[in-house]
């Protein structure tokens, strides 16, 4: 298992978000997210907005353009709609989390597998953006963490996932953040080990850096 208290740190929060259900929050730039999957297997969609501006948000394909990669892992930066960075992943004992397959609908999961779950993703995030003024046209393609897709000759699929019971990945805002989550509720693919589980979110900040960076 994966140590998460490694770090000397004052945490502001520390919350099991349940299975299947959203979260959210506001981070100063310098404050540090961390997602703990606590049982393993368990994916994390997640979208981060300027807190100032929620218009420049999170943009896959900036984030992929310019890591150079589809796949996200520690130094990976979350850019935004306007080229700007927006958060980094500054430590990650899992690897490899999914920028390309966005998050599950009802709508999408009647198309593929002839039914749908209790909840979903799409769902999830349109709930908590209303606690922000936002709705549906305000969640864009989003980051799975802890979700493999592995792609190969242009093929891509979900597979069972990689991480443990324990892994965390830790998030360091850039920029003054709205950042939303969706403890996915899909139990139709292996996204979730087909048993949707609790994470655990924890925000602080380096005991030896009290303010936030310029």
């Amino acid at each position: 298992m994966a140590s998460n208290t490694e770090v000397t740190r004052t945490v502001r929060e520390d919350t099991v978000v349940r299975a299947r259900q959203p979260w959210s929050t506001r981070l100063e730039t310098g404050e540090i997210l961390r997602f703990v999957d606590l049982e393993g297997q368990q994916a994390i969609d997640f979208l981060c907005y300027n807190a100032a501006n929620p218009v420049e948000r999170y943009h896959a394909a900036n984030t992929i353009k310019l890591n150079k990669n589809m796949f996200l892992g520690k130094n990976s930066v979350l850019w935004s709609s306007l080229a700007r960075p927006m958060m980094t992943i500054i430590a990650d004992t899992c690897g490899s989390h999914d920028t390309i397959f966005g998050c599950c609908s009802f709508e999408l999961d009647k198309v593929r597998y002839g039914k749908t779950n209790s909840e979903s993703c799409q769902r999830n995030f349109e709930r908590e953006l209303k606690k922000y003024g936002m709705g549906e046209k305000d969640v864009v393609s989003n980051i799975n963490f802890f979700m493999n897709v592995p792609v190969k000759n242009g093929s891509a699929t979900i597979v069972d996932g990689k991480s443990q019971p324990g892994d965390y990945v830790d998030l360091r805002a850039e920029m003054d953040v709205l950042a939303v989550l969706s403890n996915c509720p899909e139990a139709l693919n292996p996204a979730t080990g087909t048993q949707p589980t609790p994470i655990q979110v924890l925000i602080y900040r380096p005991d030896n850096d009290n303010k936030p960076t310029q």
